[in-house]
């Protein structure tokens, strides 16, 4: 299940159940004469029904819904109007289900800071009109409710974030894996498309990889193939991204690069990695196919292809090099 459609599931979920308790306090209160608690239970259920419809209309675009926190102060200022103005019985426990809607919808920092701001007046207005010993009990309660909900919330954003991070991560290297590479590479070209800026990509390979396994084993080639990542994160620019594509293979994806500049960058990255001492190994040497995107490139397997080919292109001349599509070789 995406993290989109999670989040629609569980959006839906509080939405329903916060409609449900609140309308069945307007049932309650309607039944004991009590009719201007009726009508703003009504019109709290009515704000949570319309969350409920927002989020089925917007499920698709759940991780930017802005009507959310439209609809939570709406129904949190609603609240604390209500606690000022009125003296109904138990109003305060309404508070209950906002906070818990209130961290379950927004974000962690939103939901804690709406949250923060419904307390505030609650607490006053309850010291004001209670026995203080009530009150205490009342806030410390609602305060304790606050702190379970964000814990948890903040916790399953962290085991979320890290759940991606592993999703995305190779377990080797560090850096982003072949699963990211398709969709980051779709929106820079979608960026690049709107923007009329250049993208360039790299298709980088290690020279006799193979042989070098064979004699040295597969611990020392990922021991070498982990630290050429690392210099390689050291020697890429601000903005650029790197992706392991196997045990032998890297992609480098350069937004607002044009073809000077890739060749430029790929002759560094070429002799940076043939001068420098790796364990093991001794010398190394990488194989580098570059392509830009043209005008009629708007998919991520076109500029992947050419960069392919460009790379099966420069082997075939020798290692050692690079091999702009449909340029001309740079030797070292």
């Amino acid at each position: 299940m995406t993290e989109t459609r999670l989040r629609t599931w569980t959006h839906s979920a509080g939405y329903v159940l916060a409609t449900v308790f609140i309308a069945s306090l307007a049932g309650q209160n309607l039944r004991y004469g009590f009719y201007d608690l009726f009508y703003l239970a009504s019109g709290m259920a009515i704000l949570t029904t319309a969350g409920l419809i927002y989020t089925i209309i917007n499920r698709r675009h759940q991780l930017a819904s802005p009507g959310h926190l439209i609809i939570l102060s709406g129904l949190n200022s609603g609240l604390v109007a209500a606690l000022i103005t009125m003296d109904g019985p138990g109003i305060s426990h309404w508070a209950m289900p906002l906070l818990v809607l209130n961290l379950l919808i927004l974000p962690l920092r939103q939901g804690v800071g709406l949250s923060v701001l419904l307390l505030v007046p609650l607490a006053v207005t309850l010291f004001l009109k209670h026995p203080a010993s009530e009150a205490l009990t009342i806030t410390t309660g609602l305060l304790i409710l606050l702190t379970v909900t964000g814990l948890y919330t903040w916790h399953y954003g962290h085991m979320a974030q890290s759940a991606e991070d592993l999703a995305i991560t190779d377990p080797v290297t560090g850096a982003h894996n072949a699963r990211f590479l398709d969709e980051t590479l779709q929106k820079e070209i979608s960026r690049a498309i709107a923007t009329g800026h250049p993208l360039s990509v790299i298709h980088l390979g290690l020279d006799y990889a193979d042989e070098a396994r064979d004699l040295h084993g597969e611990d020392a080639i990922q021991a070498v193939f982990r630290d050429m990542t690392q210099h390689l994160f050291g020697v890429i620019r601000a903005g650029d991204t790197l992706y392991t594509l196997d045990d032998s293979e890297f992609f480098l994806v350069l937004p607002f690069t044009p073809e000077e500049g890739v060749r430029v960058i790929a002759e560094r990255i070429r002799r940076n990695i043939a001068e420098h001492q790796w364990p093991v190994l001794g010398t190394a040497t990488v194989s580098l196919g570059c392509t830009t995107r043209g005008s009629g490139d708007t998919r991520t397997d076109t500029l992947r292809k050419r960069a392919r080919q460009a790379l099966e292109e420069t082997r075939k001349r020798g290692a050692d090099s690079a091999w702009f599509s449909p340029g001309e070789t740079i030797e070292a």
